[in-house]
């Protein structure tokens, strides 16, 4: 059978001639059995010619029946025409189907993902790129062009759709991917299509796309949109570079006097805080004074109404202790006699200096600093501070 040319066109132009087969397959048994038609052709009885055809039949039917079998993968669906015409959509598992040229089965895999570069495509294993200008350049809402690349991941979702409304899956994924992106950047603005608004881009347009596809019935879903890479185009690059930076500087700046304005504001505000609390204090301690000089001055008025010449002494005194306290003089009365008094004036000088208005009056009633003085000068201020006594009015 190797070397028999009918063997070898059973793929080439159809399927083989069964007739043909039938009359090759007889002559080699005849062969076998040594009929031979060297001199001449017999005539072979009927009973003997189907005896000897019939096997064979019977065995090509056999094959021609198993030929029918197939399995569909898990996540596949077989797809059964029968003269070009579908019959039915087959599940996962073992079936099968009227052999060729009857009925054909047609297996396709609903759950592979898919990948379509746009803009971009992947060389040698994904390690390098090579650009697309055709599909990667867009026109932004502000007439400005991007460079703009992504990849869409799509499967199938209607294997009935895909084989008689769509002519090919992925040039029909393509457009539309095209054509749903385009239409998005086109409403956009280039800053916001480059930078924050990617996400929402990338979004947008497989929504855009997946109603495209159903409203064409092309059996594709669209799994994600991914944004590669989203830039100005390489002529205007540089420049490009320079406002980003300009716009960083800007923001920086403002990020800069907000934190200046942060940190000034509060204290400010602490400072007039504290000033009205001061204010408010001082006017609570003037108010409060105010009002205890009055009530004392009531109080020194009910006294001198009772006995008005002890109370005018009483008031000379104080105010005689309250000045004295706060000057360095010494008073010395040397009427009762001419002797001579040493006293140490440098040392009670410099004893009432370094005592202050605070502790003045704490000073005059313990004395525990100034040096002692003798009996002379003690009698001398005594008789002095009674006849100063004496003589006031």
């Amino acid at each position: 059978m190797a070397n028999d040319p009918g063997w070898g066109n059973r793929n080439n132009g159809g399927p083989p001639d069964l007739d043909e087969v039938l009359r090759q397959f007889g002559r080699k048994l005849n062969g076998l059995f040594g009929r031979s038609n060297k001199s001449g052709p017999s005539t072979p009885s009927p009973d003997h010619k189907a005896l000897t055809i019939l096997p064979i039949i019977g065995l090509i039917g056999l094959i021609w029946i198993a030929t029918g079998f197939y399995i569909v993968d898990q996540g596949s669906r077989g797809v059964v025409l029968r003269f070009g015409k579908h019959v039915e959509t087959t599940l996962p598992g073992p079936r099968w189907h009227i052999p060729y040229p009857i009925e054909g089965v047609t297996i396709v895999n609903m759950q592979q993902v898919r990948i379509l570069e746009v803009g971009y495509r992947s060389v040698e294993g994904g390690q390098s790129r090579s650009k697309e200008l055709r599909e990667s350049l867009m026109l932004t809402d502000d007439e400005n062009i991007i460079d703009l690349q992504f990849a869409v991941q799509y499967n199938l979702k209607s294997v009935e759709d895909l084989l008689f409304n769509n002519r090919s899956a992925e040039e029909s994924v393509r457009g539309v991917a095209e054509t749903a992106i385009r239409e998005i950047v086109g409403k956009s603005k280039m800053d916001f299509a480059l930078y924050e608004g990617r996400e929402e881009v990338a979004i947008s347009a497989k929504k855009l796309m997946q109603d495209i596809l159903d409203r064409y019935q092309t059996g594709i879903n669209i799994v994600s949109v991914t944004m590669q890479n989203a830039q100005p185009p390489e002529q205007v690059q540089a420049a490009f570079d320079d406002a980003v930076k300009a716009g960083q500087d800007l923001e920086r700046q403002k990020n800069e006097g907000q934190a200046y304005a942060n940190d000034v504001i509060p204290k400010a505000r602490g400072n007039a805080s504290r000033l009205l609390a001061e204010a408010e204090g001082y006017k609570l301690r003037v108010l409060n004074e105010a009002q205890g000089n009055a009530s004392r001055f009531t109080q020194v008025l009910t006294q001198y109404d009772r006995a008005p010449e002890v109370t005018r002494q009483r008031l000379y005194l104080d105010a005689q202790e309250q000045i004295m306290s706060s000057v360095s003089k010494v008073v010395v009365d040397q009427k009762g006699g001419n002797s001579l008094l040493y006293l140490p004036l440098d040392k009670l000088l410099a004893a009432t200096g370094a005592t202050t208005p605070a502790n003045a009056a704490a000073s005059t009633a313990a004395p525990t600093t100034l040096p002692e003085i003798d009996a002379s000068s003690q009698r001398s201020r005594d008789a002095f501070r009674s006849r100063d006594r004496e003589n006031r009015p």
